[in-house]
């Protein structure tokens, strides 16, 4: 059964005056509003010549609606919604969302949309143009606001300012998961267990422990990873690259983690405290090992007899008892 929407305009007799019916064929939705759109036709008038400029030839429509979106004005109320628009087509495209109407349909795949803008800027995933390039290099996009975006990089310009850190963004998205840090917020939460994670991309990348997925292989050997940051990690095995150089010694590392974990030979830092005696460690391991003193843990047993050991290395140096290595 098809739902009425009732719209009803009342304008200046230059631009329109009509009453019209808009059908849904959803009908498990009732949609029921008014449109009243009431101005005085002199005050009209009297906008279009004030913004009007010389040699001007854009249409009237369009420089009443320039105009009223300098001075805020948005005569266009749908009722059912509260929300005001500045001029016809706004609410047009507005109405649309409540009667699910797409009237520009893509012709390469099955998607709609409400308004031609989007629909164009749709087009362009499947024919690939970028009209929109940079004057300060090659690079082309296929949307205004994505050079908006980029043009940053160049200027430097991060609009976006952290009000409890000094940190700067250019990008609204950054700055919006930067609060995350703040706030302790993780609104993307796991189906499959109870983490949760400040970012979509996170959460992707641990699905992958309950799904098994591996997609980062190694073209050197038969490993795959989770994430590419391990796949790069992991490569270095092979190639012998260690980029992260200590400035006090000539040791290098494969890891950033590692690098610090080494730097408290130099400084002295032992940031992990041992509960039971008070003992600090400068490695999170370090105090691992050192808690089966006080728990009596030995999880490394051997295979030819019945010992057990706290270390690995104990482990290994008792196998040779065996293997008569020395």
């Amino acid at each position: 059964m098809e739902k009425e929407v009732k719209i009803k305009y009342e304008f200046n007799e230059k631009f329109f005056v009509n009453q019209e019916q808009v059908t849904s064929q959803n009908s498990e939705v009732v949609v029921k509003g008014e449109v009243d759109v009431i101005e005085d036709p002199l005050q009209i008038e009297e906008e279009i010549e004030m913004y009007k400029e010389p040699n001007n030839d854009k249409n009237e429509v369009y420089i009443l609606n320039q105009h009223r979106e300098h001075v805020k004005v948005k005569p266009y109320i749908f009722n059912h919604s509260n929300v005001a628009f500045i001029g016809k087509q706004n609410l047009e495209q507005h109405f649309r969302r409540h009667t699910w109407e797409n009237p520009y349909q893509c012709s390469h795949c099955d998607k709609g949309f409400t308004n031609k803008g989007d629909f164009v800027k749709h087009r362009r995933v499947h024919t690939g143009e970028k009209p929109y390039q940079c004057q300060h290099c090659n690079k082309s996009f296929s949307q205004n606001g994505s050079l908006k975006l980029h043009i940053r990089l160049h200027t430097g310009v991060k609009p976006y300012q952290c009000e409890h850190c000094d940190k700067c963004f250019s990008q609204y998205s950054n700055f919006i998961i930067h609060m995350r840090v703040h706030t302790g917020e993780k609104p993307y939460q796991c189906q499959h267990c109870d983490m949760s994670f400040s970012q979509n991309g996170q959460l992707k990348v641990h699905l992958r422990v309950h799904t098994g997925e591996k997609p980062y292989k190694c073209s050197c050997c038969d490993k795959a990873f989770l994430n590419n940051n391990h796949l790069i990690r992991h490569m270095r095995i092979h190639t012998g690259e260690k980029p992260y150089q200590c400035q006090q010694c000539d040791k290098a590392f494969f890891q950033q983690c590692e690098l610090n974990t080494h730097l408290r030979i130099h400084t002295g830092d032992k940031p992990y405290q041992c509960q039971h005696c008070g003992k600090s460690v400068s490695t999170k391991s370090y105090l691992k090992i050192h808690l089966r003193i006080h728990t009596r843990e030995k999880p490394y047993e051997c295979q030819h007899c019945d010992k057990t050991f706290s270390r690995k290395r104990e482990l290994k140096s008792h196998l040779r008892i065996h293997t008569g290595k020395k």
